[in-house]
C-alpha cells in the first residue's frame, strides 16, 4: 500500500511539470503581457511562434495595427520571413478578451509571423482564425493599448475598408521570451 502511495505522490507531483503549458512573455513600451500557448489545439502555429520569439524575431517590432474595441497586431506586415502554418481551429478556444490568434490573409492556410490579441471579445472570429494563447497577465496592458490613441487608417480589401490603425505613438515589443516551455 505504501508502494502505492508514493507511485500516486510521485505522478501527481510530475504531473504539473509534465502538463505545463509554453508560456511567453512580451515587454512593452505600454508593459509586459504574459501568454499561454495552447500547444495541444494549434501545435504547429505555437511552435512557429516559440521559433519566432527564440529567434529574437519579434524584439523591436511594432503594434503595427490597433483598432479599439478589436485587436491590437504585430509581426511582418510586408512579407512572408517565415513559412505558412495550416489554420488550427478549435472549439475549445474562443475569442474573447486577450486571446492570441495567428492573422493571415483570405486563404486560411496563409499564417506567417503576424499575431493579434483580442482587446474584447470577438465571436465572430471563431472558427476562422487559430487561437493559439491566452493573455494570464496583464489585461491591464490591454485595457491601455485599447484606450490608446491612433492614426486613423484605411485599406481596401477584398472591396471592403478595412480598419489599419497605428498607435500614435507607436507601440513596440521591446523584448519577447519564452520563460516555459
Amino acid at each position: 500500500m505504501n508502494r502505492i502511495i508514493g507511485m500516486l505522490t510521485a505522478l501527481l507531483l510530475l504531473a504539473p511539470v509534465a502538463f505545463a503549458k509554453p508560456v511567453v512573455k512580451l515587454e512593452t513600451t505600454a508593459g509586459n503581457l504574459t501568454i499561454e500557448l495552447h500547444e495541444q489545439e494549434a501545435p504547429k502555429t505555437v511552435d512557429q511562434f516559440i521559433k519566432l520569439v527564440e529567434d529574437g524575431f519579434y524584439d523591436g517590432k511594432e503594434f503595427y495595427r490597433l483598432v479599439k474595441d478589436f485587436v491590437a497586431q504585430a509581426g511582418d506586415v510586408d512579407g512572408k520571413s517565415a513559412g505558412t502554418v495550416p489554420l488550427e481551429t478549435s472549439p475549445k478556444h474562443r475569442h474573447v478578451k486577450g486571446a492570441v490568434g495567428l492573422a493571415r490573409d483570405a486563404d486560411p492556410n496563409s499564417g506567417t509571423t503576424e499575431f493579434y490579441i483580442c482587446l474584447t471579445a470577438i465571436p465572430r472570429l471563431d472558427g476562422h482564425y487559430a487561437v493559439f494563447g491566452q493573455v494570464i497577465e496583464g489585461m491591464g496592458v490591454l485595457d491601455a493599448l485599447n484606450a490608446s490613441p491612433v492614426e486613423e487608417s484605411y485599406i481596401d480589401y477584398e472591396g471592403k475598408q478595412v480598419a489599419f490603425h497605428k498607435p500614435s505613438p507607436p507601440i513596440r515589443i521591446i523584448a519577447a521570451q519564452v520563460v516555459s516551455r
